[in-house]
C-alpha cells in the first residue's frame, strides 16, 4: 500500500484536520431521514430524559435528534471548534434550551452512572472502539436505557481484497452485522433495530459536498504538503467506497440496557 493509502487522521497536524472538517456540514456519512429512522425506535423518552450525543462534531444530526425526541441532548465532542459551530447552528434553531454543547472525550464522560436515557453515536464510536465503546457507556445508561450508535460493517463475508486491506489497516475492529449484534448483546443490551444507511447518506449527503471543501481548502493551505496529503487520503477513501460500497457501509445498532 502506498503512503497515501495507509495515513492515518491521527498522523495530521490536529488542527489542521480540524479545519478541513468544519468546512463540512457534516462530518460523517448521514442524513436527516436516517437520524430520525433510529429515534423512531426509541420509547418512553419525556421532557426530562437525558441525551448524550458522543462524537457530536458540528451538530447537524444532534438538532435532528432533538426535533425527534424529547428530552434535553447533551453534545461532546473532543474539537473546540466544532461545539463552537454547533452552539451558533443551535441557537439559528432556537434550541439553545434544548441542547447543551461541551468539549469532552467520551472515552472519558462526566456524566454521574445510570444518569441518561439514551446515548447517541454517528459514525464516532470507532475513535475509541465498538466493542469498548458500548460496554463503558452501559454504566452511565439508567436500566432500560438506549444506545444508538452507527458502525462501519461488512455486508458480506467475503470482500476484494483493497477493500479488505484498507478497512484491516484503518480499522482491525470493523466485522459483519452478526459479529456487532453479539457484542451488543454480549455487553448487557437488548438488541432492539438494526439497519443499514442508505448509500445517499455517503454520497449526496457526504462525498459530494466534500469537493468544494476540498478546493478551498487546498486554496489557504497551498503549498502544505500535509494539507495536499489530507485531501489526496480523503478522495481515495470515497473512490473506494463508489466502487465497493456493496461490500461495507454504515449500520445503527440500537439496543436496550437490560
Amino acid at each position: 500500500m502506498s503512503d497515501r493509502n495507509t495515513t492515518e487522521m491521527h498522523d495530521y497536524d490536529f488542527e489542521m484536520v480540524c479545519d478541513y472538517f468544519t468546512g463540512l456540514d457534516r462530518q460523517g456519512p448521514g442524513s436527516a431521514d436516517t437520524t430520525r429512522k433510529a429515534a423512531s425506535f426509541i420509547e418512553g423518552l419525556n421532557n426530562n430524559s437525558r441525551i448524550v450525543d458522543l462524537g457530536c462534531g458540528t451538530g447537524t444530526q444532534t438538532i435532528t435528534l432533538a426535533q425527534a425526541l424529547p428530552g434535553h441532548i447533551t453534545g461532546v465532542d473532543i474539537f473546540s471548534p466544532f461545539i463552537d459551530i454547533m452552539n451558533d447552528k443551535v441557537a439559528a434553531a432556537g434550541l439553545q434550551d434544548r441542547i447543551t454543547g461541551e468539549v469532552g472525550s467520551m472515552d472519558e464522560l462526566p456524566f454521574d452512572e445510570e444518569s441518561l436515557d439514551l446515548i447517541w453515536s454517528e459514525g464516532a464510536i470507532y475513535n475509541i472502539g465498538f466493542e469498548h465503546g458500548i460496554n463503558i457507556w452501559r454504566r452511565y445508561l439508567e436500566p432500560g436505557g438506549y444506545i444508538a450508535v452507527s458502525e462501519v460493517s461488512w455486508f458480506t463475508e467475503d470482500r476484494p481484497e483493497e477493500i479488505e486491506e484498507m478497512w484491516r489497516a484503518a480499522y482491525p475492529e470493523i466485522d459483519t452485522i452478526p459479529v456487532k449484534v453479539a457484542q451488543m448483546q454480549q455487553a448487557g443490551y437488548v438488541p432492539v433495530a438494526t439497519f443499514a444507511i442508505p448509500d445517499s447518506d455517503w454520497k449526496e449527503h457526504f462525498y459530494e459536498p466534500m469537493y468544494p471543501v476540498q478546493e478551498a481548502f487546498l486554496a489557504k493551505y497551498a503549498g502544505n504538503e500535509a494539507a495536499r496529503k489530507l485531501v489526496d487520503n480523503q478522495r481515495w477513501e470515497a473512490d473506494l467506497y463508489y466502487r465497493y460500497c456493496r461490500y461495507y457501509g454504515y449500520v445503527f445498532y440500537i439496543g436496550r440496557k437490560i
